[in-house]
């Protein structure tokens, strides 16, 4: 399978470093073709559009900031749109709005191809060694030709539904991590002030009810001081505000989730929208007079574990 990839950012790049390490057959493009050199050297091919890209490949991957991002991607006049034709597949992996997935998708079915909407979660430091969980919604038998791809970009794969379904559950993941963000800065906030110590503080996290993913990754960069995940807190705005659009849409009054958003919008306003996420503790700090920083704890995640084939998870009572 030839594959093509647009998007060579903070998430996109790790996984097209896979693609490549594991021996796929890989053509790149990305605005900055800086950013694809290393690529390059590595034996990746170049497009000198997403046109050539779609014409010249058997699978299309778009990982790009943003819905609009994507739509200008594919719909442009030398777009992914131009060159896609029957049994190609164009897999969405990006965080994205659910309802302009399934737009694209028609599509790109309209033009006898496929489409897969396969974002990630887990971390950029698991997007690196392929441990990364994938979410893919499409119908099945585009699945099972993807199978074989996914499992090598990821560790665990879950064939979530239709198209939109794996958006949908995505941006729900990632408010829920927002969520524990938030909660995680301001527990370390407030042993600061009540005076205990801030390494003694996080493993109390980790070993008790307390604790999570959140806790136990950006809690480290976040004690380090770098606060270095790789993510920003324009990303994180757009994620959580697709969630809130999502429980808008169905009538959810929720509470929470609003108050993230200010939280968010707030700390973009205060230190910029390219700011590392997990600098939202800033706000406490300044509000404090005081850093909440730790010796001891690394500069940024890295994935210790073993890159290991990948598997479908099988949801309950669907064996």
């Amino acid at each position: 399978m030839k594959v093509g990839f647009i998007g060579l950012g903070n998430v996109g790049g790790k996984l097209a470093g896979s693609l490549l390490r594991n021996g796929f057959d890989t053509t790149v493009r990305d605005l900055d073709k800086s950013v694809a050199q290393p690529f390059l050297d590595l034996g990746a091919h170049w497009a000198d559009s997403p046109a050539e890209m779609a014409r010249d490949c058997d699978l299309v991957i778009t990982c790009l900031p943003s819905p609009a991002a994507c739509a200008a991607v594919m719909e442009a006049e030398d777009g992914i749109l131009a060159g896609m034709g029957p049994g190609k597949i164009w897999a969405e992996m990006s965080t994205t709005d659910v309802e302009e997935v399934k737009r694209l998708a028609k599509l790109v079915e309209a033009k006898g191809g496929s489409a897969i909407e396969c974002p990630v979660s887990g971390g950029c430091h698991r997007a690196v060694t392929g441990n990364i969980s994938i979410f893919a919604g499409c119908d099945r038998s585009t699945f099972d030709r993807m199978l074989p791809l996914l499992t090598t970009l990821g560790r665990r794969v879950l064939h979530t539904g239709d198209i939109g379904t794996a958006s949908t559950l995505k941006v729900m993941t990632n408010y829920l991590a927002t969520a524990n963000l938030i909660t995680v800065c301001e527990a370390m906030a407030t042993m600061k002030a009540a005076g205990l110590d801030l390494a003694t503080t996080y493993e109390a996290i980790a070993i008790s009810s307390g604790t999570s993913f959140v806790a136990e990754t950006e809690g480290q960069v976040i004690l380090n001081g770098s606060r270095d995940i790789s993510f920003t807190m324009d990303l994180v705005s757009k994620d959580i505000g697709l969630f809130q659009q999502i429980a808008e849409r169905h009538n959810v009054p929720l509470e929470v989730s609003p108050l993230i958003v200010d939280i968010f919008a707030d700390g973009e306003a205060r230190f910029g929208p390219r700011e590392l996420s997990p600098n939202i503790i800033k706000r406490l700090e300044d509000a404090m007079g005081f850093e909440v920083l730790a010796d001891g704890f690394p500069v940024e995640m890295v994935d210790d574990e073993p890159e290991e084939a990948g598997y479908e998870v099988v949801p309950r009572g669907q064996d």
